[in-house]
């Protein structure tokens, strides 16, 4: 039975005043979804026969040998039988190369009961052995999905080394290539794997990311990620971002429940206006958007001025709007004021960056870099209480002060630690909207504008 295609909403959140000459506007962007009713405003249509066809991409390198790769058939195994059925699917194995696992040809078969048996027998016969090319994987993956019809299209990469096999010059090429055309969620399995090239193609494909140490732990998480990408019906979203004449956008960023960088995505409605993709969606999500523009200066006491419009689109259907108007004063009570989510997710993306490169200090053994940079991830951390970060950090140094991040080097702390803290770099905790525009600045408009 088909979803109904959710109902989506906007809200803004930045402080209307700035103070003299100031330029840069800050807004954070929230969009959320309900259950959505046939032909309401904010709902996108479902077109017929809508659906979600998921690929399921397994690495079968030679270090997958053993426990990995029994339980990596597992996890395959209860993917396949949480699709409903009719969902088209398909397997990968994947070594330097890639090939048809399920069905033999290039394409997808619809689950069933007789498909499933069929999948998991040939699942079953999968051995370990060769090397790792991922492009390779998600080059067929693409190929895969492109000769089927269907809204969300839906990917699961399950690794547990390194992208040995191919440069990654290789790997961002055959990235560019599959972009936009489905979503990626990627495990990682074991010790060995590179939160680098995990988080690479996660941000190209717009899907999660995660290690998991324990194989055992596999086959409930891609029944969770199933069930996620079924509970979806809009395959494509974006953000439409309209600025005025001689403005600037300088990011647009995802900063909840993950940071994804969508600044460099943005593709050209007209001079002023650019489409950033944001993914699949069903009902019940919420995701914050931070959008930074430089504007032309206003003068003292003019009328409030238009610094952007941002819109919700599926397609041609724009399903949300909201207008940032701000004015100049020299009120210092008014312009100082940050506003709380803005500063909340601004601390976040700057945790997100102190993580990175303290792992990348830890892993070159850089040691006083990394005491430095780990640190003050650990006061950003705990000033945010990020609890999912302070314990991956934990796992690499003793803490002394949390608020302060004095920090002392592990001498135990493991790479895998590494890895796990790389990953989990990108998630953030939510700051919850207030409910109105109150004394913190924050501005909630909606807009009627017919413009684009």
């Amino acid at each position: 039975m088909m979803n109904q295609a959710p109902n989506f909403q906007l809200e803004v959140d930045y402080n209307h005043f700035l103070a003299a000459g100031a330029r840069v506007v800050d807004a954070i962007v929230t969009v959320s979804t309900t259950e959505g009713e046939p032909g309401a405003p904010g709902t996108p249509p479902v077109p017929p026969g809508s659906s979600m066809a998921q690929v399921i991409m397994l690495d079968c390198s030679g270090s997958m040998i053993g426990q990995k790769i029994i339980e990596a058939r597992r996890a395959v195994n209860t993917a396949v039988d949480t699709l409903r059925d009719g969902t088209p699917f398909a397997i990968v194995a994947g070594t330097d190369k890639a090939w048809m696992a399920y069905p033999q040809n290039i394409g997808t078969v619809k689950a069933s009961k007789e498909t499933r048996a069929a999948a998991k027998s040939a699942v079953g016969r999968l051995e370990a052995f060769g090397g790792t090319a991922i492009g390779s994987w998600l080059r067929l993956a693409n190929q895969i999905l492109d000769t089927v019809e269907a809204e969300v299209k839906h990917a699961i990469l399950l690794t547990d080394g390194d992208d040995l096999h191919e440069t990654p010059q290789e790997l961002q090429d055959i990235l560019m290539g599959c972009r936009n055309a489905f979503t990626c969620d990627c495990r990682g399995v074991g010790r060995e794997w590179k939160h680098e090239v995990l988080l690479k193609i996660s941000s190209a494909m717009l899907g999660t990311v995660e290690g998991l140490v324990d194989p055992t732990a596999l086959a409930t998480d891609f029944r969770e990620m199933t069930e996620t990408a079924m509970g979806k019906t809009v395959g494509s979203a974006a953000l439409r971002v309209w600025s005025p004449a001689g403005a600037n956008v300088k990011l647009v960023k995802q900063v909840n429940p993950t940071i994804e960088d969508l600044t460099e995505r943005a593709a050209e409605v007209n001079a002023r206006t650019a489409d950033y993709p944001i993914g699949a969606w069903g009902p019940g999500e919420s995701r914050d958007f931070h959008v930074c523009l430089e504007i032309p200066i206003g003068e003292i006491g003019e009328a409030p001025r238009l610094a952007t419009r941002v819109k919700i689109v599926v397609g041609e259907a724009t399903l949300a709007e909201q207008t940032v108007t701000v004015e100049w004063t020299e009120e210092s009570t008014l312009f100082t004021e940050i506003n709380a989510r803005v500063a909340h997710y601004t601390g976040q993306e700057e945790l997100a960056t102190a993580i990175l490169q303290g792992v990348a200090a830890f892993k070159n053994d850089e040691r006083e870099l990394a005491t430095e940079k780990l640190g003050r991830a650990v006061a950003l951390a705990t000033e945010s209480d990020h609890t999912q970060a302070l314990s991956a950090l934990g796992a690499l140094v003793e803490i002394e002060d949390a608020e302060t991040g004095t920090v002392r080097l592990k001498t135990d702390a493991k790479s895998i630690d590494a890895e796990i803290a790389g990953v989990r770099s990108t998630t953030t905790v939510a700051l919850k909207r207030r409910a109105s525009a109150d004394d913190d600045g924050t501005e909630t408009r909606a807009s009627a504008d017919p413009d684009v």
